[in-house]
């Protein structure tokens, strides 16, 4: 009697399984960035949105802090504009909780208000960068193209 010989071809060897599930990869293109504008005063999204559109954006629009923390995690836009004085949720406590989730943290977000004393308080929430309203178009875009620079390349702003 002759013993089993051993199969030595490689189509017998074990492959590893490999998941094939999508993974919603942390880097977007940014040829046409994807802008999140939150305020409660629907003429300050309207003349945002308007501007950034002609400047190459994709928009949407929040009225309240709590839209604004749904619609950052259904997009994941690369940057929010947040104003602070809002009803339901305000913009602190929705930047505070954008900063605080692993998913949405790393998301920059501008804080846009008419309050003086509203700068200190927005950074230590976690906002990257502060206009004072009035703020024109012109100034929120040239803080949205800083903010779209890759962090270590962004200037300091606090």
């Amino acid at each position: 009697m002759n013993a089993p010989q051993r199969a030595t071809s490689s189509s017998q060897t074990p492959q590893p399984s490999v998941d094939q599930t999508p993974v919603r990869v942390a880097i977007r293109k940014i040829d046409r960035p994807m802008i999140l504008i939150v305020d409660d005063d629907s003429d300050a999204r309207d003349m945002y949105g308007v501007y950034l559109e002609t400047m190459g954006c994709d928009v949407y629009k929040a009225k309240d802090g709590q839209e604004a923390v749904r619609k950052t995690n259904d997009l994941w836009p690369n940057v929010v504009v947040m104003d602070l004085a809002m009803p339901i949720v305000d913009g602190w406590e929705a930047i505070r909780q954008l900063h605080q989730s692993s998913w949405t943290s790393a998301i920059p977000v501008i804080a846009v208000s008419a309050m003086e004393d509203g700068r200190e308080s927005a950074f230590e929430v976690g906002c990257d960068a502060y206009l004072m309203k009035p703020c024109t178009p012109e100034v929120l875009w040239a803080q949205i193209k800083a903010l779209l620079l890759p962090p270590d390349a962004r200037p300091a702003y606090k």
